[in-house]
């Protein structure tokens, strides 16, 4: 498929709502969180990779997952880089780094300076928001 092919296409919130379903949407449009550890892929041992339930954008590779025991999916590395945005999020009396999809501007989760590899980093993701490969 061509890239001009997979371009992302902008959606009404009712095109959001029917290609989401109701938790995905209320995560990715609404900068909802899904319970801890309600979502299969917070656990390791995946293959392939996880791409944005919102445009099918590859975020992460399998590799890159870690189980950092907090009950949701955790990345220390971004598959490519630019295929997130970083946005500051000062809400709930915390300052935290929000990602994004730089594609679709889907709430993905957030960004941790405290994972235990290399990178240091640890990429906090909702699972509603993946489609593992």
């Amino acid at each position: 498929m061509a890239d001009d092919e997979r371009a992302f296409k902008p959606k009404t919130e009712q095109e959001w709502l029917d290609a989401l379903g109701a938790e995905a949407y209320r995560v990715m449009r609404q900068n909802g969180t899904e319970r801890p550890f309600s979502s299969p892929l917070h656990q390791t041992g995946h293959q392939g990779e996880f791409l944005c339930k919102g445009c099918g954008t590859k975020l992460f590779d399998a590799s890159a997952q870690f189980d950092s025991g907090c009950g949701w999916p955790s990345f220390d590395r971004e598959a490519s880089k630019g295929a997130m945005k970083e946005v500051l999020d000062k809400s709930h009396g915390m300052v935290r780094v929000e990602v994004r999809c730089a594609a679709c501007d889907g709430h993905l989760g957030h960004l941790f300076p405290d994972g235990p590899t290399a990178t240091g980093m640890r990429y906090c993701i909702n699972g509603v928001c993946l489609n593992p490969q």
